[in-house]
């Protein structure tokens, strides 16, 4: 498989970015079942889209993969009017990461891996907001949730969860891209 830019893996990396928005806006849309996924957002995201980023890293080895799953999420924010500081600017440094370790690590597979994590970090803008800006998050979910929500999102959420939510996440995250791979290695799925 050749791994660079061509038309045939620039159109996988349109399907890619397309998943990762969808799959990004898949994640945030759990915390309406229950304060406790919003909480967990790191982990929901680590668990289903690792397999969507390490497989655009491995088909794509070159520099560009991480901007194109950023933008395939920047325009899903546009189209639903959220691009806002929250959400963009921790998309913009995760993808600069993610583009700096790929290319300081020659675009191998821990590199890749290393990025797979830092782009599952996409609704971090979101569930970010739950520690460092309680008294917002806090008003949003009683004007736009049902009763008592708020409440319960604040008596899940310590200060002590977020650290514990960001190594389970990761930890989830390497685990996903690793099994991800193994079980699709050789195989057409996804793009091989």
């Amino acid at each position: 498989m050749n791994n660079k830019w061509n038309r045939k893996n620039a159109l996988w990396m349109l399907l890619y970015a397309v998943l990762y928005a969808i799959v990004t806006a898949a994640v945030c849309v759990t915390g309406s079942i229950h304060p406790i996924f919003f909480v967990c957002y790191q982990i929901t995201a680590g668990l289903l889209l690792s397999p969507i980023v390490i497989r655009a890293f491995r088909r794509v080895q070159a520099p560009g993969a991480a901007v194109c799953l950023f933008l395939g999420i920047l325009l899903l924010l546009l189209i639903i009017n959220d691009a806002v500081r929250w959400h963009v600017v921790p998309l913009i440094v995760i993808t600069v990461l993610a583009e700096a370790v790929r290319g300081m690590t020659s675009y191998s597979w821990a590199g890749d891996v290393v990025g797979t994590v830092l782009m599952s970090f996409s609704s971090f803008g979101y569930y970010g907001q739950i520690w460092f800006n309680r008294a917002y998050t806090y008003e949003c979910a009683v004007e736009e949730m049902p009763a008592g929500y708020g409440d319960t999102l604040m008596s899940v959420s310590p200060v002590w969860a977020f650290p514990a939510v960001v190594i389970i996440g990761i930890i989830v995250s390497v685990w996903i891209a690793n099994v991800s791979m193994k079980r699709y290695k050789g195989s057409q799925i996804l793009g091989d």
